[in-house]
């Protein structure tokens, strides 16, 4: 069973997949997890790997969804990141991806922040 925040935030990382499903991006994994963390999506793109914070918020009272991407999560997202490859067989490009979801339900699709 899950809670209020996470149905809403599976919807909200549902959005985000249809986003870029619709610009040619195909779905590898949702909601990986290892010790170091979670990957929202990890997306195919051509023969590289894209992978995928979906941020969201409702009013930009307290920073806006691009604000809550902080330096210490880009750190941990790599390191899942950093992870997942050491169990994959992808050899190919990486890159890390913001989508960034406002109250409105406006989608901002930033590629390659860090």
């Amino acid at each position: 069973m899950s809670s209020p925040t996470q149905s809403r935030g599976y919807a909200f990382e549902t959005q985000a997949l249809e986003h870029l499903q619709l610009h040619g991006l195909q779905l590898v994994a949702r909601q990986w997890r290892c010790r170091y963390g979670e990957i929202d999506l990890i997306m195919r793109d051509g023969a590289g790997l894209a992978f995928v914070e979906v941020r969201q918020r409702g009013s930009s009272a307290f920073g806006g969804a691009l604000e809550s991407v902080t330096p210490a999560k880009l750190a941990k997202l790599e390191r899942t990141a950093q992870a997942y490859l050491a169990q994959s067989a992808h050899r190919g490009a990486c890159r890390f991806d913001v989508v960034l979801i406002d109250g409105r339900g406006g989608v901002e699709w930033l590629r390659g922040v860090s």
